[in-house]
């Protein structure tokens, strides 16, 4: 029984979720959590390659958050926005914090807000509308020019990206939203990439609407509360609204606002929403850009937005994910959100109850490698498992292997013991088909018209050589004088000593032209808005 006041003990007990990103910011300083930068750091060339080193030179539970607070520049314009960088999933550590949970509670949590949803509810107003940029305002004021967008991987990014948006659009025919994270291109003042494709829900939408001959409305919401981050990154089925699930996680429903020139509602506590419309009658071609997978994206033709309005709050504060090699924060992101959505899908809904934990390997990007361990109580039990979770997701799971309570899913030594000694391969594999490569570079080379579904079948599920055939794009980190440069700075801040692990910069694998290099040169001179103008003459109409 609690010795706590009967006052105290129900303020304990209804302790709210946090408010904001700024309630979550005292949350991460005060576990020790939180890098606060205070030099001068150039958001193109030094941000992302100093927060890269903790991933590739730090144990998992050594990383933090980091809040760069004066930013610059390859121009040497000065932003008054802060920048804070790996808030979400830096670590377990931290994403089990912006639960406010327990490490080894996560999963259960995360289970329980899908079992419980919590509807949100709407507001007449909110700090996201502190500050509002709309028709000749928001081009006087230089529109997207105006937030400190990072470039992710200088040296090989077009543009600089947001990572971390929130993309919000709705289903024209029954209302219901989607929240999804797309990474996004800066290509003009007020003009946006929008990089969702089949069968992503947002292009589900957008396909819709084109049917119909009308464009798709949406905004971009950076700087949520956390638990819209979790969700946004999970694939939830179709027709689940992620504001329902993050409501679940905390216990209570989001506040929502509605959108100054589009018929979207958006968290009122945001630090910044970009509002919009999406043409649905042309693409455009859009990245290169470092991917999950460890290695360059190709490029591809997908939608783009016409930015109608910015809004924040006073002071705000841009976030945004590291991603692109693994580990990230963006693997974190991923792995755990796909465990939860795993785990409670095989559990409840397939009637699996001897399902004991499910486990992504970051290493495959925290999507391609999955290792269920089950109590096996019946020898049909896990290929039922197996089964279902191979069709759950045509983007996931390119290797799904299931073992005995006695193994750690996790680990790759005690996995790669029940391959060797616990299956045949004759009698214990099964290859199923239909799958989407989702930027795998295994399946076809990047230039062949089959990259998106290789005849006759699709991808699969099945283990494979895994040596590159082909020519691969470069790897998705920032070239080596960035790093090194990165290094330096880092030593200078008198943070933890480094462990580099190979690779710890990025190279050429022999797929790279010419016009991806000079892209990506413009980029670093700040002139990522000209390759934004030639897309724009390239535009296909649909």
């Amino acid at each position: 029984m609690s010795c706590l006041p009967s006052r105290e003990r129900k303020a304990e007990k209804t302790m709210a979720y946090y408010k904001d990103m700024r309630d979550y910011i005292r949350a991460l300083e005060k576990a020790g959590k939180l890098v606060r930068v205070k030099k001068r750091i150039n958001k193109d060339t030094e941000l992302h390659p100093l927060v890269r080193w903790q991933f590739r030179g730090l144990p998992e539970e050594q990383r933090k958050a980091f809040l760069f607070e004066d930013v610059v520049d390859v121009k040497g314009k000065t932003y008054t926005i802060p920048v804070l960088i790996a808030c979400h999933a830096a670590s377990r550590q931290i994403y089990a914090l912006g639960m406010k949970c327990k490490e080894d509670e996560i999963i259960e949590k995360w289970t329980q807000a899908q079992l419980k949803p919590v509807k949100p509810v709407m507001v007449p107003t909110g700090p996201v509308h502190d500050v509002i940029f709309t028709g000749e305002h928001l081009v006087q004021h230089g529109g997207l020019g105006m937030l400190p967008v990072p470039i992710s991987t200088p040296g090989f990014d077009n543009a600089p990206y947001f990572t971390s948006a929130c993309w919000v659009s709705k289903d024209p025919e029954t209302g219901i939203r989607n929240v999804g994270v797309y990474r996004s291109m800066i290509k003009g003042p007020t003009r946006l990439g929008v990089s969702s494709s089949p069968p992503k829900d947002l292009w589900t939408h957008w396909e819709k609407c084109h049917d119909r001959k009308i464009p798709l409305q949406a905004a971009a919401v950076i700087g949520a509360p956390p638990n819209l981050g979790f969700t946004a990154v999970s694939h939830l089925p179709y027709g689940v609204d992620e504001y329902d699930v993050s409501g679940g996680i905390s216990g209570e429903p989001l506040k929502l606002v509605k959108c100054q020139t589009v018929d979207i509602e958006v968290p009122a506590n945001a630090e910044i929403v970009v509002e919009g419309v999406i043409p649905t009658d042309a693409l455009e071609r859009e990245a290169p850009f470092g991917e999950y997978t460890g290695y360059m994206g190709g490029e591809m033709m997908n939608p783009y937005m016409n930015v109608t309005a910015i809004t924040f709050r006073k002071n705000p504060i841009y976030v945004a994910f590291l991603s692109q090699f693994p580990p990230s924060e963006s693997s974190k992101l991923r792995q755990i959100a796909a465990e939860a959505v795993y785990y409670k899908h095989l559990r409840y809904d397939c009637g699996l109850p001897n399902i004991q934990e499910v486990a992504f390997h970051e290493s495959s990007g925290a999507w391609q490698y999955c290792v269920i361990k089950m109590k096996k109580t019946h020898p049909a039990q896990p290929w039922k498992a197996l089964y279902s979770a191979a069709n759950l997701d045509n983007h996931i799971g390119k290797i799904i292997i299931i073992v005995d309570e006695d193994i750690d899913p996790r680990d790759p030594d005690s996995v790669n013991w029940a391959l060797s000694f616990r299956m045949q391969p004759h009698r214990d594999t099964q290859i199923t088909y239909g799958k989407i490569p989702a930027l795998d570079h295994s399946a076809a080379p990047p230039d062949s018209p089959e990259r998106r579904y290789p005849l006759p079948r699709g991808c699969s599920s099945m283990l494979i050589d895994a040596t590159r055939k082909w020519g691969y794009p470069p790897v998705s980190l920032p070239r080596k004088e960035y790093m090194e440069r990165a290094k330096k700075i880092w030593e200078d801040l008198g943070l933890p000593p480094l462990k580099p692990q190979v690779p710890w910069h990025g190279y050429s694998l022999g797929h790279w032209t010419k016009e991806n290099e000079e892209e990506a040169e413009l980029a670093l001179k700040g002139e990522h808005y000209q390759t934004g103008e030639k897309l724009e003459k390239q535009r296909q109409k649909m």
